[in-house]
């Protein structure tokens, strides 16, 4: 049972801090960006591989982020204009953007079948 005095005492609440974890987003979903340099990075321990990376200048707010090319091959140059939307790639240290298949220079991945709205491919019609 509570007494007077403790039922009149103001709680002290902490306000939370919460990390923004896509801040070249700006709370967008998604937004425009243009190709500087396209490159090949390491993942972390574990694993072994050659992931496809681009430095990329966001548009609107003039950052530069580094931001994962999903899918197999890609028609990526330098001065290309992408879509970057968020998402991490967890053994990739530092990026935490994704381009978006399918739109501005970006093409889609050819001949796939499965899947087919990640990687910006339109649904084969046979007549």
């Amino acid at each position: 049972m509570l007494t007077k005095n403790q039922l009149c005492k103001k709680k002290s609440r902490k306000k939370k801090n919460y990390s923004i974890k896509m801040p070249a987003l700006k709370g967008n979903p998604q937004v425009k960006g243009v190709c500087l340099k396209i490159f090949n990075r390491t993942p972390k321990k574990p694993n072994s591989a050659l992931r496809k990376v681009a430095k990329v200048k966001v548009v609107s707010t003039g950052k530069k982020i580094e931001c994962y090319i999903p899918g197999e091959g890609h028609n990526l140059r330098q001065y290309s204009n992408v879509l970057i939307r968020g998402g991490r790639v967890p053994d990739l240290p530092g990026v935490k953007y994704h381009l978006i298949r399918g739109a501005y220079d970006f093409k889609g991945v050819k001949g796939r079948q499965t899947s087919r709205s990640k990687y910006g491919v339109k649904k084969n019609l046979k007549n």
